[in-house]
C-alpha cells in the first residue's frame, strides 16, 4: 500500500496534473490518501509527480494514522469500539496488517473518509520544487514516507489547535 501526500498547492498546475490529482482525491496541501499500488496508481503518481510525494507505508505508521486521524463522516474519529463492526477488525494493529496486505481496501471500511488530514510537517518540507533523489521533497520515497508522516502526526493536538488531552 503506498501513502501519497500532496506537497504543493494549485498555481500553475498543468490540467493532466490538476485532474490527476483531483482522481486521487488530493485536493489541498498535507491531505493524504492511501492506494494500492499496481501499475496503474504508478502511472497516475508519475503525472502528479511534481506536487505529492509518495512510498511505502509500514503497519506502525497506518496503525498511528488510523488511531489519531482517521475520520469517519461527520467528522468523528474513528474509535476502537466501534471497529469491529465498521471494519470486521478488533483493533487498529489488525486493520493496519489486513490494508497492508491487501485483504481489505481503505475506501471498503463503512462511512470512512477517504482522504486524511495532516498537520504541516515539524520542521517543515525540505526544497518543494526538487524531486526527493537531489534532497527536496516532491516524487518517490520509499520507506521513507513513514518518517515524513511521523513528522505531520501530532497526537494530542486535533487539525482546529485544540488539545485533546
Amino acid at each position: 500500500m503506498l501513502a501519497v501526500i500532496r506537497i504543493r498547492g494549485t498555481t500553475g498546475i498543468r490540467p493532466q496534473a490538476a485532474k490527476t490529482a483531483e482522481l486521487l482525491r488530493l485536493q489541498r496541501i498535507n491531505h493524504m490518501v492511501f492506494i494500492e499500488d499496481n501499475p496503474l496508481f504508478r502511472g497516475m503518481l508519475q503525472m502528479v509527480k511534481d506536487y505529492v510525494t509518495w512510498g511505502e507505508v509500514e503497519d506502525a505508521t497506518l496503525e498511528l494514522v488510523l488511531k489519531h486521524r482517521a475520520q469517519l463522516k461527520g467528522h468523528e474519529y474513528l474509535d476502537e469500539d466501534e471497529l469491529k463492526e465498521i471494519s470486521g477488525y478488533s483493533t487498529y494493529k489488525d486493520l493496519a496488517k489486513a490494508l497492508n496486505k491487501g485483504k481489505i481496501k481503505f475506501k471498503d471500511i463503512r462511512n470512512i473518509v477517504p482522504v486524511v488530514r495532516l498537520n504541516p510537517p515539524r520542521g517543515g518540507y525540505e526544497a518543494i520544487m526538487k524531486s526527493f533523489k537531489q534532497g527536496g521533497s516532491a516524487g518517490y520515497r520509499g520507506k521513507e514516507i513513514n518518517k515524513l508522516i511521523l513528522k505531520m502526526l501530532k497526537p494530542g493536538v486535533d487539525l482546529n489547535g485544540e488539545d485533546k488531552n
